[in-house]
């Protein structure tokens, strides 16, 4: 019963206080699969995508299995299941960043907060101001916790290290080919949808957690499920919305507007209600998004002591 709770808490701890490997992250080498398989696969169909996608998330599952396997032990069974949480989840550099692109922000170095952006999103740093990083900061602090803290840690409970890494996969080839650009509008379906589903429950549970832990920055629960219920909805995607307009409410401040990525612009719709964000703001993201991935950790750790509760 316990070797799945603790291994959770313990890879939780690992990235908490030693972040991302900074050699041979097992995701970048999983990125760099991914892009290798699709120069070689790549067509302008669906069914390509669809067959793409399915062989490298399946690979990775497989993967996962055989590890858990053969940690049948309790000792063993904890250190693959630690490691494997530990490879899987940001929650450590996405805060970290954010907290660092506050105070870039609030000390006026652009300079330095534009080199900081692509850490955090895939937005043109160049077509940033000081304005327009606080709320790109702001919005990706949101999403990606969701993403890169809750839904992992959501996975790995329900399905334990397959769940993980095969999470990881999903979200990584949606990061990679799942936007909406010429090449990938038909290649790229198949993972876009695939994340689609994966987050489904995530980001409801990474919402009601920006709600709850509103009172921690200084924000209010009603206002973060009003700008939920009333805003989330209008987001382009089913899972971004709801996180996106909860942590707007919980932060007091209003998210959204045009968006320039590297496959060009987009008009994203207001969500929440306030000012827009300012560095002091994103500080708060930061810290609410610490709170956040604790909370779901430890929620993910009851969740799995009975899932698999003889």
């Amino acid at each position: 019963m316990w070797v799945r709770p603790a291994g959770l808490l313990l890879g939780m701890l690992a990235d908490a206080l030693l972040g991302d490997p900074r050699r041979g992250h097992p995701v970048a080498g999983f990125g760099r699969v991914a892009g290798a398989l699709e120069r070689r696969w790549y067509a302008d169909r669906r069914g390509a995508g669809a067959g793409y996608a399915g062989v490298l998330v399946g690979g990775v599952i497989a993967l996962g299995v055989l590890a858990e396997r053969g940690a049948r032990r309790p000792l063993p069974g904890v250190l693959v299941t630690a490691a494997a949480t530990w490879a899987v989840l940001g929650g450590a550099s996405l805060a970290g960043h954010g907290a660092a692109l506050a105070r870039e922000l609030t000390d006026g170095d652009l300079a330095a907060a534009r080199a900081r952006i692509p850490s955090l999103c895939g937005r043109d740093p160049a077509a940033l101001d000081a304005a327009g990083m606080a709320r790109a900061g702001t919005e990706s602090i949101a999403e990606n916790t969701s993403d890169a803290v809750v839904a992992p840690l959501f996975w790995g409970a329900v399905a334990g290290v397959p769940g993980l890494l095969g999470y990881r996969a999903v979200n990584t080839l949606d990061a990679m080919v799942g936007h909406r650009s010429p090449r990938y509008a038909r290649f790229g379906w198949a993972a876009a949808r695939l994340d689609d589903l994966a987050n489904l429950v995530p980001a409801r549970v990474a919402a009601l957690l920006f709600a709850a832990l509103a009172p921690v920055v200084g924000g209010s629960p009603r206002a973060a499920v009003a700008a939920w219920r009333r805003d989330a909805a209008a987001h382009p995607s089913p899972n971004a919305g709801p996180v996106e307009a909860a942590a707007a409410g919980a932060l007091g401040v209003t998210l959204g507007g045009r968006t320039v990525y590297a496959h060009g612009a987009e008009d994203r719709p207001r969500l929440g209600a306030g000012p827009s964000p300012e560095p002091a703001d994103l500080e708060r993201a930061a810290r609410l998004s610490r709170w956040v991935g604790w909370t779901s950790a430890a929620l993910a750790a009851l969740l799995s002591s009975r899932i698999v509760e003889p």
